[in-house]
């Protein structure tokens, strides 16, 4: 824990909670809270549970190993006195699931049908119903998952039926370069799919931005930024 100042996570929580703050009087026309989401790669479970005394209740978990691994040493509740509310935000493989079916809120990287279908099944068998973000490959990168915008709409009617998981929304992690204008590519992909309503499927999250960009991504409609580096510092990642 040498790596990590307890003021100075304070202090950027400080620092984003004000910037997003500004972003949402600046640009947005709505009242749509904006989730601060704390990722946890790689950052011990010690360090992660200060957060929850700086008034954030959101974890965003990558790896399920490492999940899995740290899970029972958070703490069991927030400031507020509710338990955190926990994200998988990483690549899941379908025989993963299994593994966090019961400790997970949401699984925000749904990027296949195949997928979708597993957590559905596990779901169900667990007497449950999973909330979920289909991701978007908005920049259509080959190095990251996704389904390409064009491929979205069938997945989620494919999804729509499914009695284990409810669909609520739609993540994704542009291109690193020209950012602004893939946030804002997918905050119109987002909007349109919002106005189609589709029986069965819910766009009220849209989980975009990371420590690099959270602030445009807000600009475009975030409802939830996924900050890591942002919140805990610079890490290195094996």
């Amino acid at each position: 824990m040498d790596n990590y100042s307890f003021d100075r996570i304070r202090d950027n929580i400080r620092v984003i909670c004000g910037n997003i703050s500004e972003a949402c009087d600046k640009y947005r026309r709505d009242s749509v809270k904006v989730d601060i989401m704390a990722v946890t790669k790689t950052v011990p479970p010690e360090v992660v549970n200060w957060v929850f005394e700086f008034g954030l209740d959101l974890l965003g978990e990558n790896r399920v190993q490492e999940f899995l691994s740290k899970k029972d040493s958070y703490n069991k509740s927030t400031a507020d006195g509710k338990p955190p509310r926990i994200h998988f935000i990483g690549h899941l493989q379908t025989n993963k699931v299994k593994y966090i079916i019961d400790d997970v809120d949401m699984i925000q990287s749904v990027d296949s049908l195949r997928l979708a279908q597993e957590i559905n099944r596990l779901a169900i068998a667990h007497n449950k119903v999973m909330d979920v973000l289909c991701e978007v490959n908005i920049g259509g990168e080959d190095s990251k998952s996704g389904v390409s915008p064009d491929e979205i709409i069938s997945l989620l009617e494919q999804l729509a039926p499914m009695e284990g998981i409810r669909v609520k929304g739609l993540m994704t992690i542009p291109p690193p370069d020209n950012s602004d204008i893939f946030l804002g590519k997918m905050e119109e992909l987002f909007n349109n799919i919002k106005d189609k309503q589709i029986t069965g499927i819910s766009m009220e999250t849209l989980s975009m931005g990371m420590t690099h960009d959270y602030v445009n991504a807000v600009k475009h409609g975030s409802t939830v930024v996924r900050i890591g580096t942002g919140i805990f510092g610079s890490r290195n990642y094996v």
